[in-house]
C-alpha cells in the first residue's frame, strides 16, 4: 500500500495538526488507519494513537536500514485500510545536508509515498507557486498527491494561493486551504508537546480537528483503500499480527505512566519476540515491583515533572535499589537513567540512587542528535563491539562519578568522536541514549537471554 506522507517545507507548517485532523477524520468515517511517524520523535506518535486508535511506529531511515523500515511499515499495515505518515522537519531534512539520510523524502522514496505537502501560506500568494515548484521538482523520483495551504487568512487568500499554482503547469492539485486556527495549539513543554498521557480526555478536541480538516480539505481525494495485508509476502500475513518467542517466558518489568512513556514500539515487540513478557507498572502509583520479574526496563519522559511523587513513592525506590543491588539485570534510558539517580537537585526528593548523582535542570537544551553507540565491554545490550544507533534528546544534565564506568564510545553521523557514555553498575546499564533496537536485531534477544540467566550470554558473537 503506497501511504500518505504528510510533508512540510519546514517544521512549523502544521504537520502535526494536519495529521492528527486527517487520522481523526478517517476513523470518524469507520476507516482503520495505521499511523507512523518519520524520524525518532516519542510524543507524536502518542497523539497519533490517541487519533487513530492503535498504534503508531516510527519509521527513521538512519537508525534503521530500509529493509526493517519497510518491516516496520508492513507490521503497523496489518489489518489497516489505509496508512498515514507523518514526516519529520521539512521533507529533505535529516542526518546531513548533502543526502537524505532520516529525512521524510527517504522514508517517501522507499514506501513508495504519496507526499502531501503542507504549507504554512501566511504572508504568502503567489510565491507559495515558487516554494511547492521548487520542492516537487527537487527530487524527480518523489510522487506528490497534493498541497495543503495551512494558516490561509480569507476566502479571498485562498483563491489566489489556488490560482497561483493553477499557473504553473505540472504541480499537483490544491487539495485544500485550512484557515487559521490558533485553538488547535497543543500547549508544549521542553522537549516538545505536551504528551497525549498529560492532555487527558481529548475527544472533543480530535472532533473539532476532523471537522476542521473535513470542511477545509478534500479528504475524499486522499484516500486509498487497498487492504495492506494484500501487500505482504504469504509468509509473513499472520506473524505480522503476533510475535514469536521460543522457551520459556522472561518476565521483564517495564516502567510505563505519566513519567516514563518514550519507547520505541518496535523495542518492545523484538522483546517479545526475542521471548519477554512484558510486565508493565507504574513507579507513581505502584507499591512494588511486578512479582517474579528477571529484568526491568525503564524509558525517557518526564520524571523531573513528577519528582515529589516518584520520591514519595520510596517503597517502590528502595524495592527497584535493592533489586539492583542483588544483580537484577536493568536497562534505563534517558528519564529512566535520571530516575536511577539521587534525584533532582531543583528539589523533589530521592530516587533510586543506584547512580551517585543527581540531575539538575538546564535552561538550555544539553543534547540533541543522532547517535552511533559501541559497546566497549560485554553489558546487558551485547558483547563488546557491538553497534547500535539511537538519538539524544535532553535538557537535564548528571555529573557522574568518573568511578562509575563507562562502556559507551559515541560518535555522529559523520563519525566525530563524542567520548564515552553509558553508566554500568552491577547489571545496571543506563544511558541519555534512546536506542532503537531495529539498528542491530540480536540486542533484543541478547537483553533477554542476560535477563533469564543474570550474566552476558557465553554464546554470544556478533558484530
Amino acid at each position: 500500500m503506497n501511504p500518505l506522507i504528510i510533508a512540510a517545507p519546514s517544521s512549523g507548517c502544521g504537520k502535526t495538526t494536519v495529521t492528527l485532523g486527517l487520522l481523526a477524520a478517517l476513523r470518524r468515517r469507520g476507516l482503520s488507519v495505521a499511523p507512523f511517524k518519520v524520524g525518532p520523535d516519542f510524543i507524536d506518535p502518542g497523539h497519533h494513537a490517541v487519533a487513530a486508535g492503535r498504534v503508531s511506529r516510527n519509521l527513521d531511515g538512519w537508525m534503521c536500514d530500509e529493509e526493517r523500515v519497510r518491516r516496520i511499515y508492513r507490521k503497523g499495515c496489518a489489518d489497516a485500510d489505509l496508512a498515514v505518515v507523518e514526516g519529520v522537519m521539512g521533507l529533505f531534512d535529516g542526518a546531513a545536508g548533502d543526502v537524505d539520510a532520516g529525512s521524510t523524502a527517504e522514508i517517501a522514496r522507499w514506501l513508495d509515498g504519496r507526499i502531501v505537502l503542507v504549507v504554512d501560506a501566511r504572508s504568502q500568494a503567489r510565491s507559495a507557486a515558487a516554494l511547492v515548484q521548487g520542492f516537487c521538482r527537487f527530487d524527480r523520483r518523489l510522487r506528490f498527491a497534493g498541497i495543503l495551504f495551512n494558516r490561509v487568512g480569507s476566502p479571498r487568500h485562498a483563491e489566489l494561493l489556488r490560482q497561483a499554482v493553477a499557473s504553473v503547469p505540472g504541480l499537483p492539485p490544491v487539495l485544500g486551504c485550512l484557515p487559521r486556527a490558533e485553538e488547535f495549539g497543543m500547549p508544549e513543554r521542553h522537549l516538545g508537546l505536551v504528551t497525549a498521557a498529560d492532555l487527558g480526555n481529548t475527544e472533543d478536541y480530535f472532533a473539532r480537528l476532523a471537522d476542521w480538516v473535513e470542511k477545509h480539505a478534500e479528504v475524499a481525494a486522499l484516500l486509498n483503500r487497498e487492504n495492506p495485508q494484500s501487500q505482504l509476502p504469504r509468509g509473513e500475513r499472520v506473524a505480522a499480527g503476533r510475535m514469536r518467542g521460543n522457551g520459556a517466558r522472561v518476565r521483564i518489568g517495564v516502567a510505563r505512566d505519566e513519567a516514563f512513556c518514550f519507547y520505541y514500539q518496535e523495542n518492545l515487540e523484538m522483546l517479545v519476540a526475542a521471548g519477554a513478557e512484558l510486565v508493565f507498572f507504574s513507579p507513581l502509583r505502584d507499591g512494588a515491583l511486578p512479582a517474579g520479574i528477571q529484568g526491568l526496563y525503564l524509558g525517557g519522559g518526564y520524571p523531573e515533572l513528577h519528582a515529589e511523587r516518584l520520591a514519595a513513592n520510596a517503597a517502590l525506590a528502595s524495592a527497584i535499589h535493592a533489586a539492583a543491588l542483588a544483580g537484577l539485570p536493568i536497562y534505563a534510558e534517558c528519564g529512566g537513567l535520571v530516575y536511577l539517580g539521587r534525584g533532582m537537585r531543583e528539589g523533589g526528593g530521592e530516587f533510586v540512587g543506584i547512580f551517585p548523582a543527581a540531575a539538575r535542570m538546564l535552561s538550555r537544551r544539553r543534547a540533541l542528535g543522532y547517535r552511533e553507540v559501541t559497546l566497549a565491554v560485554d553489558c546487558p545490550l551485547g558483547p563488546a563491539g557491538t553497534v547500535l544507533r539511537g538519538h539524544e534528546f535532553h535538557y537535564s544534565a548528571m555529573e557522574v562519578p568518573a568511578s562509575v564506568p563507562r562502556v559507551y564510545r559515541l560518535s555522529r553521523r559523520g563519525g566525530e568522536d563524542l567520548g564515552v557514555e553509558g553508566y554500568l553498575l552491577h547489571n545496571v546499564l543506563g544511558s541519555y541514549i534512546h536506542l532503537h533496537f531495529g539498528s542491530h536485531p540480536q540486542v533484543a534477544a541478547h537483553f533477554v537471554e542476560f535477563c533469564r540467566i543474570g550474566r552476558p550470554p557465553e554464546s554470544a558473537s556478533w558484530s
